[in-house]
């Protein structure tokens, strides 16, 4: 009986540069790589860019199928973008950054960054739909009932864009860091499924105000402060005000950028967070719904099952 021979994707940097690149040309400036306990597995090279290299910025989506071992299941994305900085002064953050004199500097230095997300089948169950007839290419990738591997380039669009800008200069640390990739990549995942069902990046946006660039910046500093208070739940008035636009604006801006309610977006973020306190750090379902800001652990546990699945206590014996 012959043995399959796993699904090998092309390197999306030799893609970009057109050409194999050799070890020796690469200087390696930074280097992260994480697994986000039931969620996420992530990695982020930044390499110093050589002034000659003529790179296209590309996507990747990497669907690797394995029928004998659905264990060994899984969906990346990969990402090569040139035209970011990397400073060395960065915890630091030196005058000149601190005055956006950044032409010049000695201290920053043009990178080529390479970013992989992996995603596994336990992970994407919870995005997609019961099997139905109406069943779309997202839920087959979702639930792998694609039968066999693949991977196909995506086109980088304004939005995901900005995504990848973020993960490559953000601040936060510990597990405020895990909840920030976590809700970071399923944008990316987002973005990813749609562009490969072929919708296109609509221009404009539906809702008029979002052309003003100031405002879309209030609908992203939102989501940032949902983001960092996990734990203190808000109401839309209250998060209206700290980023200072009407509370209807704010819930369609929202919806529109993102996809997704306020509500839905940080119920999921919070039982994401709560999956990792539970099952890395080993905290107790109490402790977790107290950390959380949940009256009872019954309400608590009611929300955990209807995002996971599961009563926290079951996933606790997996």
């Amino acid at each position: 009986m012959m043995t399959q021979v796993a699904y090998q994707a092309p390197d999306i940097l030799t893609m970009a540069y057109k050409q194999p690149v050799m070890q020796d040309q690469l200087v390696l400036l930074q280097e992260k790589e994480q697994q986000i306990p039931g969620s996420v597995q992530y990695s982020i090279k930044r390499y110093s860019k050589n002034p000659q290299w003529s790179l296209d910025d590309m996507g990747m989506m990497v669907y690797h199928y394995k029928k004998e071992d659905p264990t060994r299941n899984f969906l990346e994305l990969r990402f090569c973008v040139a035209g970011n900085v990397y400073c060395k002064k960065k915890d630091i953050e030196c005058d000149s950054c601190k005055l956006n004199a950044t032409p010049g500097c000695s201290e920053r230095i043009d990178t080529v960054d390479v970013l992989s997300f992996r995603f596994l089948p336990v992970h994407l169950s919870q995005f997609a739909r019961p099997r139905r007839t109406d069943s779309t290419v997202s839920d087959d990738l979702l639930e792998f009932r694609h039968l066999s591997s693949f991977s196909k380039t995506l086109s980088i669009c304004g939005r995901t864009r900005m995504v990848l800008e973020t993960l490559l200069n953000h601040s936060h640390t510990g597990s405020h860091e895990n909840i920030y990739i976590n809700a970071q990549s399923q944008m990316l995942l987002l973005y990813s499924l749609e562009c490969m069902v072929g919708e296109k990046e609509v221009e404009g946006f539906q809702c008029k105000f979002l052309a003003n660039e100031a405002d879309r910046e209030k609908i992203v500093q939102a989501r940032e402060i949902l983001l960092q208070h996990i734990g203190e739940p808000l109401t839309i008035k209250e998060l209206s005000r700290k980023v200072a636009i009407n509370e209807c604006y704010l819930k369609k801006g929202f919806k529109e950028m993102f996809g997704t309610t306020i509500f839905d977006f940080y119920q999921g973020q919070r039982m994401e967070h709560a999956r990792y306190l539970l099952y890395e750090k080993g905290l107790s379902v109490t402790e977790v719904s107290v950390m959380l800001g949940y009256s009872s652990i019954s309400h608590f546990s009611t929300a955990f099952k209807k995002h996971t699945g599961l009563k926290p206590c079951e996933l606790l014996l997996h």
